[in-house]
């Protein structure tokens, strides 16, 4: 697929998405090395897979061999690269072939039978799920994942055959218009809910930019009730719309929906057709049962994996890290870390905790992720943390963005309507947690709060010993 090319040098390889091309490079054949700005568990496991990786940004430590051979050598980076990057700057400057990585993954899975998830919430947890629908079938197939999955540990799965021959199940990330440069034989869509304006500017240039990407799928296209696409926009393809909630109108839903021991028990119905009965989904809430019925149609309808099959899969399928990750279960406390960071993903949350916990007193934690999205959704996000019965709110994540002035998390806080809130520095987290009596606890939020997770595990079970 990357004809001449004999090493290939990752800007900013441990982020999740860089992190799973990487892979797929190494275990291809390439020699691969790449910056990062900072050391992480993630590019701690690339190191020991044999990468070359270092945090400062310096040409003089990217391996001779890949300076040496600028013809031999592909550099792929990302939008979140800052424009000063020396390394990149240099590489670009003297002639390197360097290529954004949406069109590196492009270039890949457009070659294979690529399966994609796009949406604005939703496409780790289902393109994990539809991975590991087809992986645990016996079906070859390769995984490009936003998340780490918790059946393997790994944000990717490599193909045993032939490439041209095996399924690809990619994330389709709407962010800089990426997705546009796949062309897959099936697609789900998600969601369509407003995020990324600080990209797009307005909702409806996000609404036509998943069109957009819509009317690049070749076969068929499974849309969410909600996602607002216009159906007859996408000729090309045989379009469905699903919702675990909804029949009527739909060619996909859930009947019969129930939590046993934790597990939500449901029967997937396709046009009136009963698939499975009692099928066993152990990933709690209704988002959850949503992403396992597109997971579990593409399995079908496209994949071709016997209903039966696709059972025995998606009860052993344990979800991904970050998503509902269970730190703590006792008697005495639940600890659940989350990644949802927009309103709409805060009020599945906050809904999935109530179902499967419905007599705990919920505190959430809540670090918002950049300026932008704070400024643009505030006021979502204080009415959907208002669903807890505690909410401590944390400063913002700036990730990429420089600090807007009079965006702070003070916005969220003095909208919220919960009466037990509290807004507070990092740095008084852990002591206020030492103090508080707590039996449901959430850290939620797409920055760094998941580096608290260890501590704050540590701290409560030392507590409840």
């Amino acid at each position: 697929m990357l004809a001449n090319i004999r090493f290939v040098y990752f800007v900013g390889i441990g982020g999740i998405g860089m992190s799973n091309l990487a892979r797929w490079c190494k275990a291809n054949g390439y020699e691969v090395a790449g910056y990062d700005r900072t050391a992480t568990p993630l590019t701690a496991a690339l190191q020991s897979e044999g990468m070359d990786i270092h945090f400062t940004d310096d040409v003089a430590l990217i391996p001779a061999p890949f300076l040496e051979n600028p013809k031999a050598t592909l550099v792929v980076y990302t939008p979140a690269v800052p424009k000063d990057h020396r390394e990149l700057n240099y590489l670009i400057a003297n002639g390197f072939d360097c290529r954004k990585r949406a069109a590196v993954l492009g270039l890949i899975a457009n070659a294979m039978r690529c399966l994609a998830v796009a949406g604005t919430h939703g496409k780790t947890s289902t393109s994990s799920t539809l991975a590991h629908l087809i992986h645990h079938s016996g079906t070859d197939c390769a995984a490009f994942l936003g998340g780490i999955t918790q059946n393997y540990q790994t944000n990717f799965l490599l193909n045993r055959g032939e490439a041209a021959q095996a399924w690809a199940v990619v994330e389709a990330d709407e962010y800089d218009r990426s997705f546009l440069h796949l062309q897959p034989l099936a697609a789900v869509i998600t969601s369509t809910d407003a995020d990324h304006l600080d990209i797009y500017g307005e909702a409806d240039r996000l609404r036509e930019s998943f069109t957009d990407f819509g009317k690049q799928v070749k076969s068929f296209l499974l849309l969410h009730r909600l996602a607002q696409v216009r159906q007859a926009d996408f000729a090309n393809a045989e379009v469905w719309r699903y919702d675990a909630q909804s029949a009527a109108g739909l060619d996909v839903w859930a009947e019969n929906i129930r939590v046993v021991n934790g597990r939500t028990v449901f029967d997937w119905v396709v046009r009136g057709k009963t698939m499975l009965k009692d099928a066993v989904l152990a990933v709690p809430g209704m988002h959850s049962l949503n992403n396992a019925l597109a997971a579990l149609t593409l399995a079908w309808k496209v994949a071709q994996i016997a209903p039966e099959s696709l059972r025995e899969a998606l009860a052993t399928y344990k979800g991904v890290k970050r998503r509902f990750e269970i730190c703590i279960e006792t008697d005495e406390l639940v600890y659940v870390d989350d990644y949802a960071h927009h309103p709409t993903e805060i009020d599945a949350f906050i809904a999935a905790m109530r179902m499967r916990y419905p007599n705990r007193h919920l505190t959430v934690v809540f670090q918002p992720h950049l300026f932008s999205r704070t400024r643009d959704f505030a006021a979502g996000f204080s009415e959907s943390l208002s669903r807890a019965d505690r909410l401590i709110l944390l400063p913002i994540y700036p990730a990429r963005e420089l600090p807007m002035e009079g965006v702070t998390s003070e916005l969220i806080f003095r909208r919220a309507t919960v009466q037990d809130k509290h807004l507070i520095t990092e740095q008084e987290l852990l002591p206020m947690l030492r103090q508080l009596d707590i039996d449901l606890l959430a850290t939620v939020g797409a920055g760094d709060i998941d580096r608290f997770v260890p501590q704050i595990t540590e701290t409560f079970t030392l507590k409840t010993v």
